[in-house]
């Protein structure tokens, strides 16, 4: 469970929450009364730091972070947003994440345009502002880049911290220490500069990685009048939650099978066994059964049986997806569940291959075929091995820090060319050779083309199920040994090269 603070308006944005009510709601709650309901769920006792001068604002902030034991999601107080969007922000697996939207890019309709190079771009006070909230943030795809003041400038801002910051407890330090620094500096901040935006601009400034994620099709706003109350409650009303919170079920890595043949569909088999009070466990169990029955046809070695088998164990592979979907939607996770899911993954697999096997051997074919059964469990049994023990050591490698710069330095230049420096260290050799096959994942059929590569399970299933109704066990067999073969070798290639360049 995270530790949730709540900060008071800040000295830019007078707003009083407690007197706000979202009229378009069901109750016609507060503001104030709304996020406190919903914020009780993930903290039954949420640390508030109260509205005052910024100095003893961001010592308070310092206080509560210096006794943190968890992970901390700050807010502040008069934001009306998605009781899903509160969950994916605490549950963020980077180590710091704020809230934020960018500035829209000009329409340039292929024209030339003025704008000079970034890396030739001086650095601004930036003056914009956007729901409200300056502009005086340079975000890149993925991080933070630099964040501007009213007395520092910052090179090209784009981006507006709406509030919402995730911080893992490892950098609560970091964030105690800086708030304690910006606390003696704050004669150099305007009263537009916003809290959240001065902590991020410390944090970043110390060298902290700070992530971002848009709302994409979840609501968050800061309101400041009633005005903007009644027009937020009226936006958050007409949107369907639900719908996103089941489609955030979904994984968003998955490989091509799964997305275009499975996952379209079974979300909505996982929010009905979830309304109706199925656990992912119990949804895991029909997983198997549905592995055992296909192997079971399979046994038969006939055409029939071949065809039954290939469609269950289509299904076998659904359930499989609709138990982690059951979890994330109805937000019931447990180490039993995950240990189950892991665990017969691989059982479904192998008792399918020893049901082709008996298939093919009492249809009269020789007993050679248990020789390419047992040459595919094997390699997959080693595939199994090596993911997960590279899993385990990339979790174990400490990040590479960022450059730090500091806090009184007026503009971020010194800040963007450490990052240059660095950016050109990682351009050459093998890290230079990984940096360009990344980058030609945007390409969607690069990218399709790499997930059905390295064949993941919802591959595999499928060449099981379409392999042993048109063909037999054999086909079925050579098939898997020799696209996994391949896979294999991809990963692991990619592996190596990944570990040389770390």
């Amino acid at each position: 469970m995270p530790r949730v603070v709540l900060l008071g308006s800040s000295p830019g944005h007078d707003a009083a929450p407690t007197g706000l009510r979202l009229s378009a709601l069901p109750g016609t709650p507060t503001v104030a009364e709304r996020l406190h309901s919903q914020v009780l769920s993930l903290d039954p006792q949420p640390a508030t730091v109260a509205h005052g001068d910024l100095a003893t604002m961001l010592r308070t902030l310092a206080d509560v972070a210096e006794a943190a034991t968890e992970n901390l999601l700050i807010l502040p107080d008069n934001s009306v947003v998605h009781d899903e969007l509160l969950y994916q922000l605490h549950k963020a697996k980077r180590a710091a994440q704020a809230l934020v939207v960018k500035e829209p890019r000009p329409e340039t309709n292929g024209e030339e345009t003025d704008e000079i190079p970034i890396d030739e771009a001086a650095p601004e006070i930036g003056d914009r502002t956007l729901e409200g909230l300056m502009v005086r943030t340079r975000a890149g795809k993925s991080r933070v880049i630099s964040v501007g003041t009213a007395h520092h400038a910052v090179t090209r801002p784009n981006t507006v911290l709406l509030g919402p910051l995730h911080l893992n407890v490892r950098h609560a330090p970091v964030l105690a220490q800086t708030c304690r620094e910006l606390a003696e500096l704050t004669h150099l901040f305007g009263p537009e500069d916003d809290l959240i935006q001065l902590v991020v601009f410390g944090l970043v400034r110390q060298g902290v990685s700070v992530g971002i994620r848009g709302r994409r099709d979840l609501f968050f706003r800061r309101v400041a009048t009633q005005a903007e109350a009644n027009e937020a409650s009226a936006e958050i009303g007409g949107m369907d939650e639900d719908r996103a919170r089941l489609n955030n079920a979904v994984k968003g890595a998955d490989g091509f099978f799964t997305t275009y043949f499975v996952s379209t569909y079974s979300r909505f088999i996982a929010r009905w066994a979830a309304r109706r009070g199925l656990t992912p466990n119990q949804v895991t169990l029909i997983s198997i059964a549905l592995g055992v029955a296909a192997a079971a046809c399979f046994a038969t070695g006939e055409r029939l049986g071949m065809v039954a088998g290939g469609i269950l164990i289509y299904f076998a592979f659904v359930f499989d997806c609709v138990d982690g979907q059951v979890a994330r939607y109805a937000r019931k996770f447990g180490v039993l569940g995950a240990w189950l899911d892991a665990t017969f993954d691989r059982f479904k697999e192998y008792v399918v291959f020893a049901g082709l096997a008996v298939g093919y051997v009492v249809t009269g074919h020789g007993d050679e075929i248990w020789t390419l059964a047992m040459a595919v469990i094997g390699l997959q049994s080693i595939r199994h091995l090596l993911d997960f023990s590279y899993g385990a050591a990339s979790r174990r490698k400490p990040p590479r820090p960022l450059p730090t710069l500091e806090l009184t330095a007026p503009d971020d230049q010194p800040l963007r060319k450490q990052l240059e420096i660095r950016r050109n260290e990682r351009s050459g050799g093998i890290r230079g050779l990984l940096k360009m096959w990344t980058k030609a994942g945007k390409y969607k059929s690069v990218h399709w083309a790499r997930k059905m590569l390295v064949f993941p399970i919802g591959e595999r299933f499928a060449a099981i199920a379409i392999t042993a109704a048109f063909f037999d066990a054999r086909i079925t067999f050579l098939t898997l040994l020799i696209w996994g073969t391949v896979a294999a070798c991809y990963s692991l290639s990619g592996r190596l090269l990944r570990s040389l360049a770390s």
